[in-house]
């Protein structure tokens, strides 16, 4: 569990506790830049989920450091109309995620929206770019 708000990790870090997950869950403070670099974070997860803490773009540059090929990022969608069949081009283009080694699928609808990025190639060494640096130049 990855957040850069220390009052929000610590209350993780203390329902970890509580629960007895500790063997199997990691509570970090950090902003996804910085931990995105990491050795032992960089490519080493299957799966991400993530809120829209930032514009697309900004999540995925993010987030695509710590999947490893094969793995998934999951990320909720804001509510609106939208067309619930396939991937939105206009919030989550195919070239642009290509840089970081995604590829749009398909989104999982219900009463709420899911987009699903799938990582095709490993995310490059120059991404994530420093703090600060993918909300103020976003890659799309």
């Amino acid at each position: 569990l990855l957040d850069a708000n220390g009052r929000r990790t610590a209350f993780l870090a203390a329902a970890v506790a509580d629960l007895g997950l500790g063997d199997r869950v990691q509570v970090i403070t950090a902003r996804a830049e910085e931990a995105g670099r990491h050795p032992e974070l960089r490519g080493a997860f299957d799966g991400v989920t993530a809120r829209s803490f930032g514009a697309p773009a900004v999540l995925a540059e993010c987030a695509a450091p710590f999947l490893n090929v094969g793995g998934w990022l999951l990320v909720s969608e804001p509510p609106g109309d939208v067309d619930t069949t396939t991937p939105d081009a206009d919030r989550w283009p195919e070239e642009p995620l290509r840089q970081l080694g995604l590829r749009p699928g398909d989104p999982v609808t219900a009463e709420f929206r899911y987009q699903v990025l799938h990582q095709v190639t490993p995310c490059p060494e120059r991404f994530p770019r420093r703090n600060g640096v993918p909300a103020k130049r976003p890659l799309f």
